[in-house]
Parts: structure tokens; C-alpha cells; sequence
């Protein structure tokens, strides 16, 4: 039910976006909409988090101790945090 309501949101958001213009914005490394940033779990540098064109999801840059790795941005349930696809 919780992925639901984050697709929902998320989907309006994307509704919102538009045109390409916009979306190569998103696309911008830390550029992230107020809702995205509302819905991420804490503990994660959305200053590195970015929308991937291949999935349509959010991802963020991890420092672990030997090397920088692109996971999943999450939300506070736990799920993946993606914008819906243009039909």
C-alpha cells in the first residue's frame, strides 16, 4: 500500500515535469524535487542522488570504505523511489 502512494506521487511528479527540457534537469547530479527529498529514507546523500534514464529511478553515490558505489535511493518504507514512465 506504502509503494502505492510513493508511485503516486511520484507519477504526478513526472506529470508535473513535462517536457525533456525539464527532465534533463532532473537528471542533474543532487537536483532533486521537494517531493523526492520528502519521501527518502534518512542516512543517504541526496546531495549525489540523481534520476537514471535507463530505470526511471533515483540513485545516489555510497562512500564505503574502499570505493564510491551508485545504490538505490529508498524511501522511509523501504522501496525504491522512481518516477512513472511517459506512455
Amino acid at each position: 500500500m506504502q509503494n502505492k502512494k510513493i508511485l503516486a506521487v511520484v507519477a504526478a511528479l513526472s506529470i508535473a515535469a513535462g517536457c525533456s527540457a525539464q527532465f534533463d534537469a532532473a537528471n542533474k547530479i543532487g537536483n532533486l524535487p521537494e517531493t523526492v527529498v520528502a519521501l527518502a529514507a534518512p542516512g543517504q546523500d541526496l546531495t549525489t542522488a540523481r534520476l537514471v534514464p535507463q530505470d526511471n529511478c533515483y540513485w545516489y553515490d555510497y562512500s564505503g570504505p574502499v570505493e564510491t558505489t551508485l545504490v538505490p535511493l529508498r524511501a522511509t518504507s523501504g522501496g525504491q523511489i522512481c518516477a512513472a514512465r511517459e506512455a
